[in-house]
C-alpha cells in the first residue's frame, strides 16, 4: 500500500499547540485567556435550511459603529485566526514571499506562514520596541506582511500608535502592517483603528473571543481600507459565518452588551492589579510581565510549582520563553478563581520552606 506524499512544508510543519489541545483535567481554568463571564443568548433555528449571509449586515453594521470604521472596511471572519490565514494566502506567494514577526509572540503567525510555504523573517520584541524606524525597515527587508500583536501575547507589551504609524508610512507600497488587537479592549485608547483612514497599508485584526467573552463562537473581524480588503473578499469562503453565529454576534454588539463588556473589562483590569501584587510578594516568582491584556506572564524560580498547581486542579499555561522552561501565563479569572491562585502561591511558599 502506497501513501500519498505530503508537500515538504506540511510534512515538517509543527502544529500550533493551543491551551485546549492539551488534554488536562482540573477545576479552575486560567490557561487560555478566556473571559470568566458567561451570558445566555437568544438563538434562532427556523432558517437553517437556507445558506447564511456571507457577511451578515446586522453584525457588520454593529461592528462598524463600535470600531469607528465604515462598513466597507469591515470583514467578518471565523476568529482572528482566519484573518491571519486570509492575509497570508491572499498577499503572499508561496516559496517566494516572507512575513516578519517579532518574537516571542502569538504562534499562529508562524504556523500559518509555514502552512503556505511562506518564509518567516523573525525579529525580536526588543527590536520592535527599541530599534529606530530606519533600522526596523532595513531588518524587515522585502517582507510582504509585518505582524504586530498589540498588546503582545505573551508579554503584554504594547507599541505606541505613533510608532506603528511611522513604520507603516516608511513601508508604504512595500508591506502591509497587520496589527493584531485581540486584547485591545483592555486598553481601548491604544487601538490602531484610527490609523486606517490615513494609511493605505494598515490592517487591524479583532476578535470577540476575549473581552466579549465569546471564545466558543469563533468570531473575528478584519478592519482596513476597502481597496486592501477587495482581494480578501475574493479569497474568503463563500459562507464563512453560520446563521446562529451571526445572530449571537449581533446581540453581543448591541449598545447594552458593549456597556456590559466594558464594565467587565474594568473589573478584570482591577483584578489583574491585585494578582500582580500577590505575585510581587511571592518568593517563587522571579520576573513578571504585567503589560496589557487579560493575563499576566511570569517566570517561576522553579517549574516544579506548575505541577503543584495541576495537583490542586488549577490549570495555567506553562511554556518555553527565552530558552527557559519555567515561564507561566495566568489568565485573569473571577474573584473565586484568583483566590485559587493565591492559595497555590501559599502552598508553594510552604513547600519551599520545607
Amino acid at each position: 500500500m502506497t501513501s500519498i506524499a505530503l508537500p515538504e512544508n506540511i510534512d515538517s510543519l509543527k502544529a500550533y499547540s493551543s491551551a485546549k489541545s492539551e488534554k488536562l483535567t482540573g477545576t479552575t481554568w486560567l490557561n487560555a485567556n478566556e473571559s470568566p463571564y458567561a451570558k445566555v443568548y437568544e438563538t434562532c433555528f427556523d432558517t437553517l435550511n437556507r445558506y447564511p449571509d456571507p457577511q451578515p449586515e446586522a453584525v457588520i453594521d454593529a461592528y462598524s459603529q463600535y470600531s469607528g470604521i465604515d462598513t466597507d472596511g469591515v470583514v467578518m471572519t471565523r476568529g482572528a485566526d482566519e484573518g491571519i490565514e486570509l492575509l497570508v494566502r491572499t498577499y503572499c506567494q508561496p516559496d517566494k514571499d516572507s512575513i516578519t514577526i517579532f518574537t516571542p509572540t502569538y504562534g499562529m503567525y508562524k504556523v500559518t506562514a509555514d502552512t503556505h510555504n511562506v518564509s518567516i523573517n523573525e525579529l525580536s520584541q526588543q527590536q520592535l520596541a527599541d530599534a529606530s524606524i530606519a533600522e526596523l525597515v532595513s531588518a524587515i527587508g522585502d517582507s510582504k506582511l509585518v505582524f504586530i500583536c498589540n498588546p503582545n501575547n505573551p508579554t503584554g507589551s504594547i507599541q505606541p500608535l505613533q510608532r506603528i504609524a511611522q513604520l507603516a508610512e516608511s513601508l508604504a507600497k512595500k508591506a502591509l502592517i497587520v496589527v493584531d488587537e485581540a486584547y485591545i479592549e483592555f486598553c481601548e485608547q491604544q487601538s490602531c483603528a484610527p490609523l486606517i483612514s490615513g494609511l493605505d497599508n494598515i490592517v487591524v485584526l479583532r476578535t470577540l473571543s476575549k473581552a466579549f467573552a465569546l471564545a466558543g463562537l469563533r468570531v473575528g473581524f478584519m478592519l482596513s481600507n476597502p481597496k486592501l480588503l477587495a482581494p480578501i473578499r475574493k479569497v474568503i469562503a463563500p459562507y464563512p459565518v453560520s446563521t446562529v453565529v451571526a445572530v449571537i454576534a449581533a446581540q453581543a454588539l448591541s449598545a447594552d452588551a458593549i456597556t456590559q463588556m466594558r464594565r467587565q473589562v474594568s473589573i478584570l483590569n482591577v483584578a489583574k492589579k491585585k494578582l500582580i501584587s500577590w505575585l510581587q510578594e511571592s518568593e517563587i516568582v522571579k520576573e513578571i510581565f504585567s503589560g496589557e491584556g487579560n493575563f499576566v506572564t511570569l517566570q517561576l524560580t522553579d517549574k516544579c510549582y506548575v505541577q503543584i498547581a495541576t495537583q490542586m486542579g488549577l490549570i495555567m499555561r506553562p511554556f518555553l520563553l527565552y530558552g527557559q522552561d519555567n515561564w507561566l501565563r495566568i489568565s485573569i479569572g473571577n474573584e473565586q478563581e484568583l483566590k485559587q491562585v493565591k492559595s497555590w502561591l501559599a502552598v508553594c511558599r510552604q513547600a519551599e520552606e520545607v
